[in-house]
């Protein structure tokens, strides 16, 4: 367990000296994502020919933009240019079945991937990034004139650029950016209205949002952010660019957390002195907000590695946790819990607002196998509850099947457990997210004109024997 240095420290007073420096004028300004047409063709066609490198990466498995992000022709690039390369593979996912119908009635037939890289690629700068149409057709050319492969395509390139320029892109559909499967399924489980609010949901960049230690001014460090306080005390900000800039960061007054992520901590109302356990802890923002309600929380996870974002929190917010890296079903620990919060490993398809990839990625075989390693972790989860005390369960997912399914399964086959209804004003959900249950199905199309927030599956479960 440690300290960081912030301790002792008043975090209200933090939060107005953060309010103060901002009406003194020393806000930062806003940051925007850099365009490197600004810094000449080269240099633009290279964060261009990156942009496709992570998007293909993105389109190829779970986790394949993070990791395309260490590759060369990423890395190399100076940083304004890296981040623009992420925004415009980020802008092409989200967008991707868009683009490609109006590729496709272009196209006489498909070409090479790579190909069809260079005009997705484009077709995200000009349709969502609203780069010049000049400059994006220049360096699609380039790009396509860079490879043997694609050099004989150059003039199709040119000539497709122009023709959606010339002609417009015409018609295209929200749930195009769908996967058919995901469709289908989300169709069927929420109905035709709420399918085309998760797919207009997909489209958009969601803002940032924070979570504050409970003693913090949440309406000054909105104000330092150009934010607004959202229910729960959550504030969510438009900025970009690096949180360490940010102000509130080294004081550790806030940390980065979807509002709906923050819901299923609120649900499970830790106080001062209780001991409670998170299992599937990292990245930790759960962690941090037990950690800052003031009671004793063991924080555990099966990577060690993904556990390093949390300890480094940690340090900057001055919170304390126990850190435990093993996989939760191994856990070799006689102790029980007050209180049990369970985040469980998911096919993550609520988080498609910030991670577009997951749509790509996830198949439908995932969904049952990830459901069996829920079922598994609940039944650990519960050996650890106290008699009188709480386990919440929750997913990032979509999926009845790790959300809804599982907890039906579960309370028939633990008798000692029973539902303690939610209040979504209380913790701070959108009111249309209880469920007959008394569960909290959050969907991304919630809370439309604020915004959206993550999808999620949420249910508390007190032992009553």
């Amino acid at each position: 367990m440690s300290r960081g240095p912030d301790q002792g420290r008043s975090s209200a007073a933090r939060g107005r000296r953060i309010a103060d420096k901002a009406r003194a004028g020393t806000r930062p300004p806003k940051p925007r994502v850099a365009d490197p047409r600004d810094d000449g063709p080269d240099i633009g066609v290279e964060a261009r020919l990156a942009a496709g490198v992570l998007l293909n990466a993105a389109l190829e498995g779970r986790g394949g933009l993070d990791t395309a992000l260490s590759f060369r022709e990423v890395a190399d690039l100076p940083g304004p240019d890296r981040a623009f390369a992420r925004a415009v593979a980020m802008a092409a996912l989200r967008r991707l079945g868009e683009i490609d119908q109006i590729l496709d009635r272009k196209l006489q037939k498909a070409p090479p991937l790579a190909v069809r890289t260079i005009l997705r690629v484009a077709l995200a700068q000009t349709l969502v990034l609203e780069t010049p149409a000049f400059a994006a057709v220049s360096t699609a050319v380039k790009l396509a004139e860079r490879e043997t492969k694609t050099r004989p395509y150059k003039n199709l390139v040119n000539a497709v650029l122009r023709g959606i320029e010339r002609e417009g892109p015409g018609l295209t559909t929200a749930e195009s950016n769908l996967p058919e499967w995901l469709a289908a399924r989300w169709r069927a489980t929420y109905g035709e209205a709420t399918l085309t609010g998760l797919a207009l949901a997909a489209r958009e960049e969601p803002a940032t949002d924070l979570s504050l230690k409970p003693e913090v001014d949440a309406a000054a460090v909105a104000g330092a952010l150009d934010g607004e306080v959202m229910a729960g005390d959550t504030v969510r900000t438009g900025r970009r660019g690096d949180l360490s800039t940010w102000p509130g960061f080294e004081d550790g007054v806030w940390w980065v957390q979807d509002a709906a992520a923050a819901v299923p901590v609120r649900l499970l109302a830790p106080t001062t002195g209780e001991s409670i356990v998170d299992f599937c802890a990292a990245p930790g923002g759960k962690t941090l907000q037990i950690a800052a309600s003031g009671a004793s929380v063991v924080a555990l996870d099966r990577s060690d590695k993904r556990l390093d974002r949390l300890r480094a929190n940690l340090t900057r917010t001055g919170l304390s946790a126990e850190v435990v890296a093993v996989p939760a079903e191994d856990w070799d620990d006689p102790r029980t819990f007050d209180a049990v919060l369970l985040d469980a490993p998911c096919t993550a398809t609520g988080t498609f607002r910030r991670n577009p990839e997951v749509l790509r990625a996830t198949k439908p075989a995932d969904v049952a196998k990830l459901a069996d390693v829920q079922h598994r972790l609940l039944d650990a989860a519960a050996e650890r509850v106290k008699p009188g005390g709480r386990l919440v369960y929750c997913v990032c997912s979509l999926e009845r099947e790790e959300g809804e399914t599982q907890i039906i399964a579960f309370l028939r086959r633990n008798q000692a457990f029973r539902t303690a209804p939610a209040d979504p004003g209380v913790v701070g959900a959108p009111s249309e997210a209880l469920t007959s249950e008394g569960w909290l199905r959050i969907l991304p199309s919630m809370w439309a004109e604020k915004g959206g927030l993550d999808g999620f599956f949420i249910a508390r479960l007190d032992r009553v024997a």
